[in-house]
This record gives C-alpha cells, structure tokens and sequence, in this order.
C-alpha cells in the first residue's frame, strides 16, 4: 500500500485554473497546504471574427472565431508545466500527483519535460478543483492504495 509522501506536491487542475498542494503531514494522514495557484487568463474577444483578403468577385470570406477559452487553457497548462519543471529541477519536491480533468490530464501529459514525468507517482482523471483540501487527499490516498 503506497501512501503520500510527506513534502510530496499534488497538482488538482481544470480548463480555468490549477492549485498546486504539499503535503505537510505524515504520509499516512495528509495535510494538503497550498503553495501556488495558476488562473486562465482569457483574452477579449473582438467584435467580429476578422475577414480574409477578397478571394474573388463578389465574394467574401470570415475567419473563423478563436476558442479564446481553450487558448487560455493550453496557455496555462504551458505555464503550469514550466513552473513544474523547474521546482523539479530545483529538488523542491520528489513525487508528484495530477489531479484533473480528462481533457486537462492529456494536455498535461504532453507538456510536461522529463524532470516532472519522472517524478508522477499517480494521476487522477476526475475535476476535484472546487472541493475542499481534505476530500482531495483523502481521493488522492485512494487512488495511491490501489
């Protein structure tokens, strides 16, 4: 049976925004403190989606509308992973647990460098970011018990 490790980091993340935790507790009984947290920062929109050059008489063409939401999402999954790698690089923990949705857990996967793969000791496919601390660790123990 595996337990969380005092000192370990837990990352519970969604589409808006990710809270990076430390246990500060024993390993059998986690105490999650948050250390950092990361928000999307979406853009505005502009009125209209902007227009291509005239591909022909009398016709005109629109550019289709970015997901600004999306964009801001990936952006921070970049920065998010960055930062990662640098507290990894920095020794400043040794295991690590990604708590997120499906569609943020992938994102994840293909941003991260090696120095943070290396240091995933479990990942948890389910969007936790508004629960409170005790039931995100208390997930996080189940999921490292089975």
């Amino acid at each position: 049976m595996a337990y969380l490790p005092k000192g370990a980091w837990v990352v519970v993340a969604d589409q808006g925004r990710a809270i990076v935790l430390e246990n500060t507790g024993p390993a059998m009984a986690p105490d999650l403190r948050r250390i950092d947290e990361i928000a999307a920062e979406v853009a505005e929109a502009t009125d209209r989606p902007g227009r291509m050059p005239d591909p022909g008489p009398g016709q005109r063409s629109a550019l289709e509308e970015a997901d600004l939401p999306r964009l801001a999402g990936e952006r921070m999954i970049r920065d998010l992973t960055a930062r990662l790698g640098t507290a990894a690089r920095d020794g400043r923990f040794d295991a690590l647990v990604i708590v997120a949705a499906p569609q943020v857990l992938g994102a994840f996967r293909a941003a991260r460098c090696d120095a943070v793969a290396g240091r995933v000791v479990a990942e948890l496919d389910r969007n936790l970011i508004s629960q409170p601390l005790p039931k995100i660790a208390d997930a996080v123990q189940r999921v490292l018990a089975a």
